[in-house]
């Protein structure tokens, strides 16, 4: 580590009195009770600050599934459900995310984002740790911290369990009604040849074959279970898998997204094999090619074959992956890592939850979720923008392509004149951009959460996943004008001081790790902003996790984008080979430029910072 990097003291428990839990849309999975804090003493409560587009939101539900299964009668997860885009403030919406992604835990539905100003929150996910008498100790941003929490969990329970202050038993948690629908959030649809359907349950942890008429069921493919295993129809495993490719062979690639791997189905005999992944989640650091069942993933969303590969929208790491059927090997083909929109060769292009891909002979077309852009692909690996502006603009608009709004779209679908249809997911529609005239246009209305669409002759078979089901439309002569709507992101901007800006990361390594220096730095930061004119200094990479950064007096307002990774490993020097982990975290931290402003930026990747968390 560079002596510049500030040396971080040994954690201490800074004792902070948790503010008060408040959100318009009242709670969920609590059987109707609405809880305060004071109903939560005794408790350890975790808060889980989340929104369900996020992907590493998604990725810290399943890290924290053994956490809550092992200490359910100290430990109280509560999600905090605070929205970026439009739709995810709609209450049932949030209904519909909880039991989509087996949120196992009370949810407090946030809309107006009052708790998440509170907590003084920056970033999807943070997580809050408050102890049994109702003060806050830690906070956490980003993911791979399960570990660290476990810890801190573990010294919670002795320490209160010692003074009388920790009280065990059942917490508030109550489970919802299983609903009897034949596909519960099915996420993507391919159709077989021979007519049939095959459609993945994505709740369910199953696909299904449904006949020419998107309704009768023929086969399940899965145990209907999450999990990983190879092997027949009857017994195989999923875990929320969503994209679907034909191959050549007759066999399809199903993207299991949960088990950040890459499944082959073979649709006649019923079996399941692994083609790539390990089922461990991607980290920096980690391999990014080799054998396709040696090198970890992350979360995969959508399969395409564009020449002669299959092209893996990586959405958990904002990259576009490849996978070579003729020698089994996996690699990334596009993008940094880093969460944004940025064009250009595809070493150098930034991609934010890429999700959904569809391809012609000489375009990969693709969903970019996190920006409500449709990108594509040049068989020469370039990328390139259609619609969308970045991250903090969306809505409804139709028009010319530079001024058109989608939000959130998930799924693209490519029409025999050429053009394109987009499942705009978050708008409830299905819309069309032409290539040819550079227009955008509205095909239908009143969806719900459209995830893909498949053509079927004159007709558009579309993924209605929040109705559980695939609905049959005749492709409109003529397209459907909607009155222009358009949204920011209702976080407000943090008002900053023009010249020197002091950006500290804060971070300190959980009780019992150290920073793993054995090979190196163990800590990386880079900073870039939107526009790039907001920074004339402290831009780029390096190992410090505090730096100056120099705004540009003449622009008003930005968006800075900061990515912070730290590697801790256990302090036992009699363990040669320590358990070590990965924490990291990126930020897009919209700023206002202001004679008042601060100048300084703290952001918590771990611990506390007392000028950060200055609560009730």
């Amino acid at each position: 580590m560079s002596d510049s990097t500030p040396r971080h003291p040994a954690p201490r428990r800074v004792r902070v009195r948790a503010p008060e839990l408040t959100g318009k849309g009242g709670w969920l999975n609590t059987g109707g009770t609405q809880y305060t804090l004071a109903d939560l003493r005794g408790k350890i409560v975790l808060l889980d600050f989340w929104t369900f587009c996020c992907i590493n939101c998604l990725h810290v539900l399943d890290e924290l599934r053994e956490l809550e299964e092992k200490h359910r009668d100290t430990v109280v997860v509560i999600g905090v459900h605070s929205p970026k885009f439009a739709h995810e403030a709609e209450h049932a919406a949030v209904v519909d995310a909880v039991e989509r992604y087996g949120v196992e835990h009370p949810v407090l539905d946030d809309p107006e984002l009052a708790t998440w100003k509170q907590y003084a929150v920056r970033a999807w996910p943070t997580l809050v740790v408050i102890d049994p008498e109702g003060y806050v100790v830690a906070q956490h941003a980003g993911e791979g911290h399960a570990h660290a929490i476990e810890r801190l969990v573990a010294e919670l329970e002795t320490e209160h369990g010692a003074k009388g202050t920790l009280r065990r038993g059942d917490g508030p948690y109550v489970a919802p009604d299983p609903e009897p629908t034949v596909l519960r959030f099915p996420g993507k649809a391919l159709l077989l040849p021979g007519g049939d359907f095959l459609v993945s349950d994505t709740t369910r942890h199953q696909l299904v074959r449904l006949a020419p008429d998107g309704e009768t069921v023929i086969r399940r493919y899965g145990a209907g279970e999450r999990g990983f295993v190879d092997g027949s129809a009857e017994h195989a495993r999923f875990s929320e898998p969503q994209g679907l490719a034909l191959l050549d062979d007759g066999t399809v690639v199903v993207a299991d997204t949960v088990n950040h791997a890459l499944r082959r189905l073979d649709p006649a005999a019923g079996e399941v094999s692994t083609l790539a992944g390990t089922g461990r989640q991607w980290w920096q650091g980690s391999p990014t090619s080799g054998l396709a069942w040696e090198v970890d993933l992350s979360s995969p969303w959508d399969v395409a074959v564009f020449g002669g590969k299959v092209w893996i929208a990586m959405a958990g790491v904002h990259q576009l992956w490849t996978y070579d059927p003729e020698d089994c090997t996996v690699a990334v083909a596009a993008g940094t890592t880093n969460e944004g929109l940025v064009d250009g060769p595809g070493v150098e292009a930034w991609f934010a939850q890429p999700s959904g891909l569809a391809a012609t002979a000489d375009r990969l077309w693709l969903a970019d979720s996190e920006t409500s852009a449709l990108r594509w692909v040049d068989l020469d690996g370039s990328v390139h923008t259609a619609v969308g502006t970045g991250l903090f603009d969306f809505g409804h608009r139709d028009g010319s392509a530079d001024q058109a709004l989608l939000q959130h779209p998930l799924g693209v679908t490519v029409l025999p004149d050429g053009s394109v249809a987009v499942s705009d997911t978050y708008n409830h529609a299905l819309r069309r951009y032409d290539p040819a005239t550079g227009e955008v246009t509205t095909l239908a209305t009143d969806l719900r959460e459209p995830s893909d669409a498949v053509l079927v002759g004159d007709d558009i078979v579309v993924v209605e996943s929040a109705r559980h089901r695939l609905t049959r439309l005749r492709l409109p002569e003529e397209t459907v004008r909607v009155e222009a709507v358009a949204h920011r992101t209702q976080r407000e901007a943090t008002e900053v001081a023009p010249g020197s800006l002091r950006l500290d990361i804060v971070f300190q390594a959980p009780a019992g790790q150290k920073l793993d220096e054995r090979y190196g730095p163990s800590t990386r930061l880079l900073v870039s902003s939107t526009p790039p004119e907001l920074l004339l200094g402290g831009e780029g990479a390096d190992t410090a996790l505090s730096r100056t950064l120099e705004l540009n007096p003449s622009i008003s307002e930005g968006v800075l984008h900061v990515s912070a990774m730290a590697a801790s490993c256990d302090d036992d020097p009699a363990n040669e080979y320590p358990a070590c982990h990965v924490h990291q975290q990126d930020w897009g931290v919209p700023v206002r430029v202001s004679s008042g402003g601060a100048d300084r930026l703290p952001l918590v990747l771990a611990g506390m910072d007392e000028g950060t968390v200055g609560l009730g």
